[in-house]
């Protein structure tokens, strides 16, 4: 009898296992198992991405502002340089541009198998802040969506900046303080919006997973209380989106810089990524022990869902830290102007530094911005020119950074 029981149990255990193996292969979609991400065929993915920052949020210092570091203070520069109307119509242009489906190709032939989209809420709202889903922002989802999935590259979608601001700094376009914990109308807005985009993409294979905050609680604020506030609100989050969705994995990222994991207690949900960012660290061991620590206690994945802005020495020696480690990676970012810590540079059209001189200009009065307004006709040559020069045809590709990430 105990010979039986044994053999059935057996039984049981390999039948469950492949039941769960052809559940991924017949669902399509990527899901997790303990501490591994799988793929639809059953099998372990180790995913190699690269973030499209500064396409659906632009950040000052990939257009060489100082000053002018969030979104909205570079759409306020852009407003007084050529007016509101004419600035419209540049960032219609930017988006169409910074990334198109050739940036998309060029990413899986060179051995990437996801990205990361970092978007801002603003992109999904109505003037009164109220959720819309005819809103750009689905408009240009839609299509990096469809790109990815023609190329077979998983797609993660990143809200980078959130009702009130998550983060407190110039990444999340706040007002200085990451109101977003503070504010019931503020979360709720973020709660829609996740549901809305999840109902929209329940359906996308390519679609990994759902980053709910990038980076939230910036470190020079009362840490001690608002980090309390960041697990309840992801479990709001994700209870909304698992109304429509439940089959994507939902990402968490820890607090201070996607850096602190102690904030978190036994995981929620059973399709989670817990993911940290490092940046400008040592590439040891000890830098990341924390997090191996945290996948190892709770049987989950942890993935790196940002690094880089650093030596090609210092990209290729984290990036052999991580995988041995067995932890997946996307590195910061595709494409930006005029640098080598990007795949690709943008080449920086003439007379650019008018637009960086005017934009970190003293600009506190009315009489300040005329002062400091340069030729108008100039500039917006200059504009035209850098929106040619950012179609990925006209960029350039930086060899080392890709041989740093080793990918073919």
């Amino acid at each position: 009898m105990q010979i039986f029981k044994a053999y059935l149990i057996c039984c049981i255990v390999i039948l469950s296992s492949i039941i769960s193996s052809s559940y991924s292969q017949e669902n399509g979609f990527v899901t997790t198992k303990g501490k591994l991400i799988i793929a639809p065929d059953g099998n372990e993915l180790m995913l190699k991405g690269i973030n499209l920052g500064n396409w659906l949020e632009p950040e000052g210092y990939m257009f060489k502002f100082k000053s002018a570091s969030s979104p909205r203070k570079i759409y306020e520069v852009f407003n007084e340089l050529i007016g509101p109307d004419a600035a419209k119509n540049f960032w219609d242009n930017f988006r169409e541009n910074y990334i198109t489906e050739d940036d998309i190709k060029f990413i899986k032939d060179h051995g990437f198998n996801s990205v990361r989209v970092p978007f801002n809420y603003k992109l999904f709202v109505n003037e009164d802040f109220s959720s819309d889903c005819s809103h750009p922002g689905l408009n240009y989802l839609d299509k990096v969506i469809n790109w990815c999935s023609k190329y077979k590259i998983y797609v993660i979608l990143d809200m980078h900046c959130a009702p009130g601001g998550q983060t407190g700094d110039n990444i999340d376009d706040s007002w200085g303080f990451p109101y977003l914990f503070e504010s019931a109308e503020s979360q709720n807005l973020t709660i829609k919006i996740w549901k809305e985009i999840a109902d929209r993409y329940k359906n996308e294979k390519y679609v990994l997973g759902y980053d709910l905050l990038n980076e939230p609680i910036a470190p020079y604020f009362d840490t001690e209380k608002l980090n309390l506030l960041l697990e309840p609100l992801y479990k709001k989050i994700t209870s909304a989106i698992r109304q429509v969705d439940q089959s994507h994995i939902i990402i968490l990222g820890g607090a201070q810089w996607d850096s602190n994991f102690k904030v978190f207690g036994k995981p929620f949900d059973s399709k989670l990524i817990y993911t940290f960012h490092k940046y400008w660290s040592d590439t040891t061991q000890s830098v990341i022990q924390e997090y191996i620590d945290f996948r190892d206690k709770y049987n989950v994945p942890i993935w790196l869902g940002e690094s880089g802005e650093n030596k090609m020495v210092w990209i290729s020696s984290f990036r052999r830290l991580l995988e041995k480690n067995d932890i997946g990676w996307c590195f910061w970012t595709f494409k930006r102007l005029d640098t080598d810590r990007s795949i690709v540079s943008i080449n920086q059209p003439q007379d650019y530094e008018a637009i960086i001189k005017y934009a970190d200009s003293d600009r506190q009065s009315f009489g300040d911005i005329r002062k400091s307004m340069p030729d108008k006709e100039m500039i917006s040559k200059v504009l035209a020119e850098y929106l040619n020069d950012i179609l990925f045809r006209n960029t350039k590709t930086n060899t080392d950074y890709l041989k740093a990430l080793d990918l073919n």
